[in-house]
C-alpha cells in the first residue's frame, strides 16, 4: 500500500507543478466569466441601431396604423404620394434603412411583398417586419368578417400549465427547462472527464513505456500497484482541478455586479406578490424555481459518485491500451472500442433528458460503460430509488472487472517492446494462467 501511495503522490505532484497545469486551471474559470459577463454585457446594454422602414401600403394594410413604438428597434414611416419605382432610388439617401413595398393583393393569399434595401437586413429586423405585416393582414381579415380584432385578442387564450412536484418537503413548481439545462450540463462534464482525464492516462503509460521509466519502476513495485497508482493519482489531479474551478467561479461572480453595477437595479424587488414583473426579472424567478426544485445534494453526490467510477473504470482500461502501444496512431487504433460507449452515452443523454423515463434512458443509465453519462442526465428529473442503486451497484462491479481486466494486459503490456498489440492478443493475456 505504502508502494502506491508513493507513485500516487508521484503522479500528482508532477501534473500539479507543471506550468500548463497552473495555466490551465486559472485560464479556464477566467475564460466562462468572461463569456458570462460578454453575454451579460450584451444583454443589458441597448447597443441595436435604430432601423427606420419606409412603406409604400398600395394595399392599405396599415391603414389603422403601426403597433410598434419609437422605443422598439424597428419603427415605421408611411410613405404617400409617392410610386415604388421612383421612391426605390431615394429612400437610402432620405435615411431610410428599407423601404416595404405592399402592392395591391388578395388580402386571403398575400403575394409580392418586397423589402428592399442596400445590404441584407437582419434576421432579426426581417422578423420583426414580417409580424407588423402579418398582424395587419390579420386585423383586415378580421374587419371582413365583421369580428371586433379587440374582441378577438380578449377571447383567443395562451395558456400556461405550471408543473408541481409533490414531494415529502411539500409542493415545488417544476422548470423544465432549467432542469434540461442542468441534465445537459451534468452529462457532458462527466463525458468531456472520461475523454480528457482518461487519454491523460493513457498517455502517461505511454510516455513511461517509451521512455523505458516503466523498466526500472516495475523492477520495485508490481505492475497492478503502478497502474492504481497512477490511474488514483491522475484522477486527484483532475479532482484538484475542478475544485479549484468551483471555488474561483464562485468567487469571479462576485465581479459581475461590479462590472454591470445597473443590472441588480434592472431586477424588481417586488416579485411573487401580484404585482407585473419584466419578461427578464419573471425568467430569473422561473430559474430560481426551477433549482429548487431539483435535488441538488443528491446531483453532487452523483456527480462525485459517477465521476469516481466511470473515471476509475475507463482510466483503467486506457492505462491497459497504453501498456500495449507504443506510438500515437497504434493508440488511437486500440481506443476506438473504448471511446464507443462514451460516444453512445453522449448520444443517449440526449433521449434520456428528452425522456428521462422511457426504456432507452433506462437502459443507458443502468449499462455501466454509459451509466456515468445518462443517469446524471435523468437526476434532476426524478429517478427511483430503486434504479439508482441498482446502477451504482452495477457500476462497481464493473469497474473492479475492468480493473482485474486491465491489470492482467498491464503486466504484460509494460514489458513487451517491437510488437504490435491488439485486441486479441490482449484478451489472451488477460484470462491466461498465471
Amino acid at each position: 500500500m505504502n508502494k502506491i501511495l508513493l507513485i500516487i503522490q508521484r503522479e500528482y505532484l508532477t501534473r500539479v507543478r507543471k506550468r500548463s497545469f497552473l495555466l490551465t486551471t486559472i485560464l479556464v474559470p477566467l475564460v466562462i466569466i468572461g463569456f458570462y459577463a460578454a453575454i451579460i454585457a450584451v444583454a443589458v446594454s441597448d447597443t441595436s441601431d435604430q432601423e427606420t422602414i419606409a412603406v409604400i401600403d398600395e394595399a392599405n394594410l396599415f391603414d389603422g396604423g403601426f403597433e410598434s413604438d419609437n422605443k422598439e428597434s424597428v419603427t415605421y414611416d408611411l410613405i404617400k404620394n409617392e410610386t415604388a419605382p421612383s421612391f426605390k432610388k431615394k429612400y437610402h439617401d432620405k435615411g431610410y434603412s428599407a423601404l416595404l413595398y405592399i402592392p395591391p393583393i388578395n388580402i386571403n393569399e398575400p403575394k409580392n411583398i418586397q423589402l428592399h434595401s442596400k445590404s441584407a437586413v437582419s434576421l432579426n429586423v426581417k422578423n420583426k417586419i414580417e409580424d407588423e405585416v402579418d398582424k395587419a393582414i390579420e386585423r383586415k381579415r378580421l374587419s371582413n368578417e365583421n369580428i371586433d380584432p379587440q374582441k378577438y385578442e380578449s377571447i383567443n387564450s395562451n395558456v400556461t400549465i405550471e408543473n408541481t412536484l409533490d414531494s415529502s418537503d411539500g409542493e415545488k413548481k417544476s422548470v423544465e427547462g432549467v432542469a434540461y439545462a442542468v441534465a445537459f450540463a451534468a452529462g457532458i462534464l462527466i463525458y468531456m472527464i472520461l475523454l480528457i482525464y482518461g487519454s491523460m492516462v493513457m498517455r502517461g503509460v505511454m510516455e513511461e513505456k517509451t521512455n523505458r521509466i516503466s523498466e526500472v519502476v516495475i523492477s520495485s513495485v508490481k505492475p497492478f500497484q503502478l497502474m492504481m497508482g497512477k490511474i488514483i493519482g491522475i484522477g486527484a489531479v483532475g479532482i484538484t482541478q475542478f475544485i479549484i474551478w468551483i471555488i474561483l467561479i464562485g468567487l469571479l461572480q462576485f465581479t459581475i455586479p461590479l462590472l454591470f453595477p445597473t443590472l441588480a437595479g434592472q431586477i424588481p424587488q417586488t416579485g411573487p406578490t401580484g404585482v407585473p414583473m419584466s419578461t427578464d426579472s419573471n425568467m430569473i424567478v422561473k430559474i430560481t424555481e426551477g433549482l429548487q426544485s431539483i435535488p441538488v445534494g443528491l446531483l453532487l453526490f452523483c456527480f462525485l459518485f459517477y465521476f469516481l467510477g466511470g473515471y476509475l473504470m475507463y482510466a483503467s482500461l486506457f492505462a491497459a491500451i497504453g501498456s500495449v502501444s507504443e506510438d500515437q496512431q497504434e493508440a488511437q487504433q486500440l481506443v476506438f472500442p473504448v471511446m464507443m460507449p462514451i460516444i453512445l452515452g453522449f448520444v443517449m443523454l440526449t433521449k434520456a433528458i428528452q425522456d428521462p423515463n422511457s426504456g432507452l434512458a433506462l437502459f443507458g443509465s443502468l449499462f455501466p460503460l454509459t451509466s456515468p453519462i445518462v443517469m446524471l442526465g435523468r437526476i434532476p428529473f426524478g429517478v427511483p430509488w430503486s434504479e439508482l442503486l441498482l446502477s451504482m451497484a452495477l457500476l462497481i462491479l464493473f469497474f473492479l472487472f475492468c480493473t482485474w481486466l486491465a491489470g492482467r494486459i498491464y503486466r504484460t503490456g509494460i514489458l513487451m517492446y517491437g510488437k504490435k498489440g491488439s485486441w486479441k492478443e490482449m484478451m489472451k493475456w488477460a484470462f491466461k494462467r498465471s
